[in-house]
């Protein structure tokens, strides 16, 4: 009697000859009968896989396009430095090397400012963990779940935590209330830097010093009081038992001619401001 016989071969045999396919191509790409159409070949062969690792390790604020690319550079390298001799199969020694790939790419050029290797990776599996415990428990994890689910201290979390803020630090042009309605700090603008009038008021001081000696004694004394000391109008007339009219008579009048000695005096020096 004869045997049944199916038309299709089956999915195993399907693999099978795949594996054989892709071996001859490997050799023939390694003996250089058929570069550099071989490896195009078996580079497009294996975008499905350099495709799926991109997505399994994408994460924000990284596009997807930035690491498929890092994903397909990596497949190459694959290509290029895979033994068919070897007993093992090439999408067994391609993944590796592509996830290291994408994971270098996430260590060296997406983190601004540089952190050690182990705690970058750790922030990366943080904020990985973060987003699928969160997914599957319909809410916001605490720091204790995803230690838990890691199997480190919660001092770890935060450590990551803080260090995953190196990666894309706050820019200056922040608004200063985001979308939501938790309250948040002043812009990094207005928080990191501004005008300090004591600069312009100590320049000041420097001038003064070095022209009140054109001054009359009491002039002098009066502007001393006034510049060096930080006294008011008012306390210098009473040390000086004249009206605060008086002092500020003295005072513009001083100043009047504090600013026409450098002129006078041929020097360059910036006019004295009330």
């Amino acid at each position: 009697m004869r045997s049944a016989r199916s038309d299709s071969p089956s999915k195993g045999h399907a693999g099978d000859e795949r594996v054989v396919r892709d071996r001859r191509l490997f050799e023939r790409y390694r003996t250089g009968a058929g570069a550099p159409l071989d490896r195009d070949a078996l580079v497009t062969r294996f975008l499905p896989l350099a495709r799926q690792l991109a997505a399994r390790y994408t994460r924000p604020p990284e596009p997807f396009e930035d690491v498929y690319q890092v994903a397909c550079m990596a497949l190459i390298k694959a290509v290029e430095r895979y033994d068919p001799g070897r007993d093992v199969a090439f999408s067994s020694y391609a993944v590796p090397t592509i996830v290291g790939e994408i994971k270098r790419y996430y260590r060296d050029h997406t983190w601004v400012v540089h952190v050690p290797r182990d705690l970058s990776e750790l922030a990366l599996q943080v904020q990985r963990a973060s987003t699928e415990l969160s997914s599957r428990a319909g809410r916001a994890v605490t720091r204790a779940e995803i230690a838990e689910a890691l199997g480190v201290r919660e001092h770890d979390i935060v450590n990551a935590r803080a260090a995953m803020q190196a990666r894309r630090p706050d820019s200056f042009d922040n608004a200063d209330q985001p979308d939501t309605d938790e309250p948040r700090p002043p812009r990094l603008e207005r928080r990191c830097g501004s005008d300090d009038m004591g600069f312009e008021r100590a320049e000041q001081r420097a001038l003064v010093a070095a022209l009140l000696r054109y001054l009359p004694p009491r002039d002098r004394e009066v502007l001393d009081l006034y510049y060096q000391g930080d006294m008011t109008q008012r306390a210098i007339g009473e040390r000086l038992g004249i009206s605060q009219m008086q002092v500020s008579r003295i005072l513009t009048r001083s100043l009047q001619r504090l600013q026409q000695l450098p002129h006078q005096l041929g020097s360059n020096t910036a006019p004295i401001a009330a």
